[in-house]
């Protein structure tokens, strides 16, 4: 069975005293011994500590928005993998429609940045989507067949134990339109059915596949209910302890039915 997950990415939000309380809030909703589900959070690089030490000790997991790909050097204002570990890192979302639209990021680079991750020992949140344009013209399946394989090019088989697959449709995040559970499961049916072809069934079984794209806790059970879909990549409702800790317990819900 592939434990769901729900993972915050709170992108460029909160100052240091909001993410270290929001922290704490979502520490109390998942223990340390918590058995049913997974959960993680995603601050803003300057609170990767702070939030750190106030998730220790429960079973919230630490993880950050994006990653360099060289190890080292003359590279100003970025954040190599290693400095992640260091910090207490175990997860690294890479590949996010943002960072791939509004930074201009390519699959190439997206690539070298997943092998300087799992080189490093971290964890790998790997998101595709499309935009709404693909989808009007019937080109969702084809875009993400082409970001998924531009970027796990040279990730073994072994390697794909230690990535997640995220599936956001771009006109569904951040706009308040969630995709439906029926439009949303045939996608990440599709990526399962990419990764069995690409790896073998054993990967394609074992890799969790979530999706992220208005998510909000009076749709996050239905779209975990669904049978390809692992998790929630939470953004907006991430940021607000009364709307997160909902989806995490949506996701309990859902796992222990």
């Amino acid at each position: 069975m592939r434990r769901l997950f729900v993972a915050g990415n709170w992108k460029m939000n909160l100052l240091g005293a909001s993410a270290k309380q929001l922290a704490e809030g979502g520490a109390a909703a998942v223990p340390a011994d918590e058995s049913a589900i997974d959960a993680l959070v995603c601050p803003p690089y300057p609170y990767l500590r702070a939030v750190g030490g106030a998730v220790d000790g429960s079973g919230v997991q630490l993880g950050a928005q994006d990653v360099y790909h060289e190890p080292e050097g003359a590279f100003t204002g970025e954040v190599s993998a290693d400095m992640l570990v260091d910090v207490g890192c175990g997860w690294v979302i890479l590949g996010h429609s943002e960072r791939r639209h509004v930074i201009g990021e390519t699959d190439e680079l997206i690539n070298k940045k997943v092998a300087a991750a799992l080189k490093a020992g971290l964890k790998v949140m790997l998101c595709v989507g499309e935009l709404l344009s693909d989808r009007e013209a019937n080109q969702t399946e084809a875009v993400v067949d082409a970001q998924l394989a531009g970027s796990l090019e040279g990730v073994s088989d072994a390697d794909m134990a230690q990535v997640a697959v995220a599936y956001e449709p771009v006109w569904a995040i951040g706009t308040g339109v969630t995709a439906s559970k029926e439009q949303a499961e045939s996608a990440h049916a599709h990526v399962r059915n990419w990764l069995a072809g690409r790896y073998n069934s054993e990967v394609a079984e074992a890799t969790r596949i979530l999706y992220g794209g208005s998510v909000k806790p009076d749709n996050a059970a239905e779209l975990m209910s669904q049978p390809n879909i692992d998790g929630v990549l939470v953004g907006g409702a991430s940021l607000k302890t009364d709307l997160f800790v909902p989806i995490i317990e949506a996701a309990r819900q859902v796992a222990t039915s």
